[in-house]
Order: C-alpha cells, then sequence, then structure tokens
C-alpha cells in the first residue's frame, strides 16, 4: 500500500509499504479520512518531529476509520465498527514519531483493548466531519487549561483549525462572548459560521481598542485602563503575539498557549508579575478523548471543513492547506 512519509527537509513521498497485519491484541482500521495538521506542515518543513531522523516519518494522525481486522485476543472491537483514534494512545504514537501513519489505506492500531485508542462513532456522523475529533480534542485542552469561569471573555489569536475547534469547544461549554484574530479573511469568515460574536483582522482592525469595546477595561494600577479580555487562546504561533498579550492584557487573565513556538521568545515577568497573570501551556487532548465524538455528533463543524482531496494528490492538498487565504482544514480521502 501506499504510506506518506517525510524523506527529509520539504521532502515527502508516497512510498510503497507492506500492508499491515494485527498481532493478537491489534487492530487494522481502513482509514476513511484524514485531516492535514499544521504539525505536519511543520514536520515537513523540518523533516521530522524535531528535525531529520535514522528513518523516513510516517505522516497522518487526524483520522477516522472502520475496524477491518482484529488479532485474535481482541475482545471490545469487531470489523466493521467506524471509529475515531486517538493517535497517542498507548504506544502507538501514530503519524507522530511512530512507525505508521494514516495518510495510507490502512493503518496498524496496537493494543486496542487496553490503550483506549478506539472510539465507535455513529452511522449518521460523516466521516470527514468525526475525523475532525483529533483537533477539536487539542482546542477543548486549551479551553480547559485557560481556567474559564461562566461568563467569561474570551479572545482567541489564530484561526487556524485548532483556532477554530478551540473556537468549537469554547461555544460548545457555553461561552458566546468570544473574539478570534487572523490575518486571513477567509478563517475569519469560517469563526463566524462557528460562533465568533467578534473577528478581527490587525491589518485593518485597530485590535486592542476594539477589544477594549467589545470585552470592556480591567484597571490596572489604579489608573491604566487595560483590556478586558478574561482568557486568551494562543493558537498562532506568531511570534509576537504572546508579548503583545502580556502587554494588553488586564489583571488576573489568563494565557493557554496551545500554538507551538519553535523559537524561544522574550517574555515580560515583571508585567506578569505585576498583574497577576497565568501562562498555561496546552498539549494534547483532555482525558475523557470521547467527549470528542459527543460534541461532533451534537454540533455540525463542516464550515471547518474546506477541502477533499485523493491520496494521490497530496502534494496539492498540502500546498493548499499551507495557504491560510485558501484553506480551512484540508481533508485527504485514502
Amino acid at each position: 500500500m501506499k504510506l506518506l512519509r517525510i524523506h527529509g527537509p520539504g521532502k515527502v513521498a508516497l512510498d510503497d509499504v507492506p500492508a499491515p497485519e494485527p498481532g493478537p491484541d491489534d487492530a487494522v482500521v481502513r482509514v476513511e479520512a484524514c485531516g492535514i495538521c499544521g504539525s505536519d506542515l511543520g514536520y515537513i518543513k523540518i523533516g521530522g518531529v524535531a528535525g531529520p531522523g535514522p528513518d523516513p516519518l510516517p505522516l497522518g494522525h487526524e483520522f477516522s476509520a472502520t475496524i477491518d481486522r482484529v488479532g485474535h485476543n481482541v475482545r471490545n472491537y469487531r470489523p466493521g465498527t467506524r471509529v475515531v483514534i486517538n493517535p497517542l494512545a498507548g504506544s502507538n504514537m501514530i503519524g507522530n514519531g511512530g512507525d505508521t501513519g494514516a495518510f495510507s489505506p490502512e493503518v496498524l492500531v496496537r493494543d486496542v483493548d487496553s490503550a483506549a485508542a478506539l472510539f465507535p462513532i455513529p452511522d449518521d456522523l460523516p466521516f470527514d466531519r468525526a475525523a475532525l475529533a483529533e483537533p477539536l480534542g487539542v482546542g477543548m485542552q486549551a479551553v480547559n487549561r485557560a481556567g474559564l469561569s461562566p461568563g467569561d471573555k474570551v479572545t482567541i489569536f489564530g484561526a487556524g483549525p485548532i483556532g477554530l475547534m478551540s473556537l468549537a469547544a469554547l461555544r460548545y461549554r457555553g461561552f458566546d462572548d468570544i473574539a478570534i484574530v487572523d490575518l486571513s479573511d477567509n478563517r475569519l469568515a469560517i469563526a463566524e459560521q462557528l460562533g465568533a460574536k467578534k473577528t478581527l483582522n490587525p491589518t485593518r482592525d485597530h485590535l486592542w481598542e476594539e477589544l477594549k469595546t467589545l470585552h470592556g477595561t480591567k484597571m490596572f494600577l489604579d489608573f491604566l485602563p487595560m483590556n478586558g479580555t478574561d482568557a486568551y487562546i494562543e493558537a498562532s504561533g506568531a511570534p509576537t503575539v504572546i508579548g503583545d498579550i502580556i502587554g494588553q492584557a488586564g489583571p488576573g487573565a489568563t494565557i493557554s498557549v496551545v500554538a507551538l513556538h519553535r523559537d524561544p521568545e522574550p517574555v515580560d515577568f515583571t508585567m506578569v508579575m505585576a498583574k497577576q497573570l497565568t501562562i498555561a501551556g496546552s498539549m494534547a487532548y483532555p482525558e475523557n478523548y470521547g467527549e470528542m465524538v459527543e460534541i461532533l455528533t451534537q454540533h455540525d463543524l463542516s464550515p471547518a471543513i474546506t477541502h477533499h482531496f485523493s491520496l494521490a494528490d497530496i502534494e496539492l492538498a498540502l500546498d493548499t492547506a499551507r495557504d491560510p487565504n485558501v484553506a480551512g482544514k484540508v481533508m485527504i480521502t485514502p
């Protein structure tokens, strides 16, 4: 079968590899849809998870599938079951440094009874929408790490797939006073469809003045009116954003950092201290991965999906995903 793998910085290929066979505790699933993640594009750029490794790196971890065959010890899953997959569960690390990836027709999932990697989905949930479970989990974890209270006002920086899924998670949690910031009007339009109260493009909007109008102000040192947003979700990865938030945030605000910042950035810890800000890192998913299935069955997040490609057109799909003025979530159907 074909499997997309990285062979060095900027170099990918659809390699011919043997089709997987399950061990006694494993399952082989037939991939139905797999989204292109920003981390996939980052891995390609640098040649691996943290740079080039000794072997080609398989890609693809945001996927839905149908169980095709299982090992003789497997008790909890049967062929034909429609599922989404936690790619990091157990020792799998699918598409994230492991030996298999979901930009392929089939994927081996190891130790399925003990690893809590497979989550059944309803028959009426389309596979492409189901494949949003993984990025939705990343967005939900960013929301959880923000430590929100009912009625809090939130600003998301970055309307890429993770920012959009953070928005969806906030709406599911009952928050509606949400602003989202991006340089792409295309992605901001998607954010409006997913329920953002305010969309802001810093190339034309007076960002912090608009946020003060929307979220009010909080006084710092009794005489400086700062922005009244209660929590910020940093999903852009832009190098100046965290510093800008620290400078503009009001006292007691929280910054949940879910974007990957590969290079160190200066932090004004005097302001962090004086304003009593909280900076929380966010990684991977909530403990209850099955919650993502519940959200996807109750809420139509299909506006986030803008393109579908076959595996044979993966190069065009990757180029499309790299252009924020064109793409939201790009799906591959192997």
